[in-house]
């Protein structure tokens, strides 16, 4: 074990050292180093040992904190509590938690709850601080109470907008600013007047509460009869019928980050009922058509989900630029079946789950024999379905179209199955948002 002195990070308000507990002064007294944000080391003029701001080099300070703490005392400043969104996390991870103790203050969310007077026991918390505010409305469609700490570039206004675009308007809001600090302000909105609001300090937390007292979360996945959504010609619509679409998406093993791809999105039914299921990952629909596009897109905004990025353009070209998913779902190929089988299988990431319709007999072949190709032994199923119909005063029933699902597994690759077990997980591309000529995010 090092020698090192324990690194102290203690937790601060907006309202400076008046917010320091008798532990926390004390270690800033007794520290020979203090490191923090310019705003916080600001609260310290008096200080007479070595100051190091944090600018955005975070882990490179952290080196220097390692390094220091050696043979030196070092504090960090950090806002509120620092486990809760905060730097605490990594520099028990950088420096290890027997090196660090961490003391910490209120933090910015209770703070809000208790100057608006709201109970925080069964609340939610979402940080869109320094993160993409993609899947902010799917992840809040199934919560009533929800704590938002957001940044310049995803204000309460743009946060606001964002659910409103996504038709998530039954919200209460309340903005609270500077807390604690000389400028505190809390007020009141409704969605549509903070959409509007040009006003709002950087330092906020964002209060969201359901305005409707007898409002209930929507299922998980509602699995909605194909007549909720919008859909092109032919007459029954170009759309995974219900009940085809519960088995494979079942069959699909979505995890909550899941990257999933929806290759022939049609209308978009099964990516906007997998993006439910996976809100801190996304869906990418891919789709060919220029009028499918669109209806596509006219579906994932009218179903309150904002985790897909319809993707205009033909597979597998379209799948190129696209990050490495941990589910496909092939629901129409254009005649490329198995060039479509082939990509998703090379691209799929260990372990994941590739679901594939076929209607009809070349489809059903060139997919079987795609699979056996690379020595997998897929799961088929053949569904058929007769939904009852009313016929005068009795019930008949009507067959749809039956179709075959296969449903496969990804094995791990001998190169990955060793880095998995040095610790090393096998890496994916970083998603470089929308491809700017194929794609949008909607």
């Amino acid at each position: 074990m090092s020698a090192r002195r324990a690194v102290t990070v203690v937790g601060i308000g907006d309202d400076g050292c008046a917010s320091l507990s008798s532990r926390a002064a004390s270690a800033v007294a007794r520290a020979e180093v203090l490191v923090g944000g310019e705003r916080h080391l600001e609260f310290f003029p008096q200080f007479r040992g070595e100051k190091i701001a944090l600018k955005g080099g975070l882990s490179a300070a952290l080196d220097r904190v390692d390094a220091l703490s050696a043979e030196q005392n070092v504090c960090i400043l950090a806002s509120g509590d620092p486990l809760f969104f905060g730097v605490g996390a990594l520099v028990v991870r950088k420096l290890g938690g027997e090196h660090v103790e961490i003391i910490p203050s209120l933090s910015s969310v209770q703070w809000a709850f208790a100057r608006t007077g709201i109970a925080w026991d069964d609340a939610a918390f979402v940080s869109v601080h320094g993160r993409s505010p993609e899947g902010f409305a799917t992840r809040l469609r199934r919560l009533s109470k929800v704590a938002v700490l957001t940044d310049g570039e995803n204000g309460p206004a743009r946060l606001a907008a964002r659910l409103l675009e996504h038709g998530d308007a039954g919200w209460k809001a309340w903005v609270c600013e500077s807390l604690a600090g000389a400028g505190e302000r809390v007020r009141a909105f409704d969605l549509a007047a903070l959409a509007a609001c040009e006003d709002i300090g950087p330092l906020n937390v964002l209060l969201l509460l359901r305005s409707d007292p007898a409002w209930r979360p929507p299922p998980a996945v509602p699995y909605l009869h194909e007549d909720a959504f919008a859909k092109r010609m032919p007459k029954n619509g170009l759309i995974t019928k219900r009940e085809v679409r519960m088995l494979s998406i079942a069959s699909m093993t979505i995890r909550p980050d899941a990257v999933v791809w929806d290759v022939g999105a049609g209308s978009g039914s099964v990516s906007i009922e997998a993006a439910m299921l996976c809100p801190l990952g996304r869906v990418y629909a891919i789709e060919v058509d220029p009028e499918g596009v669109e209806i596509c897109r006219d579906n994932v905004r009218a179903h309150g989900v904002d985790n897909v990025r319809v993707v205009a353009g033909r597979a597998p070209e379209a799948l190129a630029a696209l990050e490495d998913p941990d589910a496909v779902f092939v629901g129409g190929s254009k005649g490329s079946m198995e060039e479509i089988v082939t990509v998703a299988l090379d691209r799929l990431r260990p372990g994941g789950r590739l679901v594939v319709n076929a209607i009809t007999m070349e489809n059903v072949a060139e997919t079987y024999r795609a699979l056996r190709a690379r020595g997998l032994d897929p799961e088929v199923t053949l569904l058929s379905v007769s939904r009852g119909v009313p016929l005068a005063r009795y019930v008949r029933y009507e067959a749809l179209n039956p179709i075959h699902i296969f449903a496969a597994t990804k094995p791990a690759k001998a190169r990955e199955a060793v880095e998995a077990a040095e610790g090393a997980e096998p890496a994916r591309p970083a998603p470089s948002g929308t491809p700017r000529s194929t794609s949008e995010a909607s």
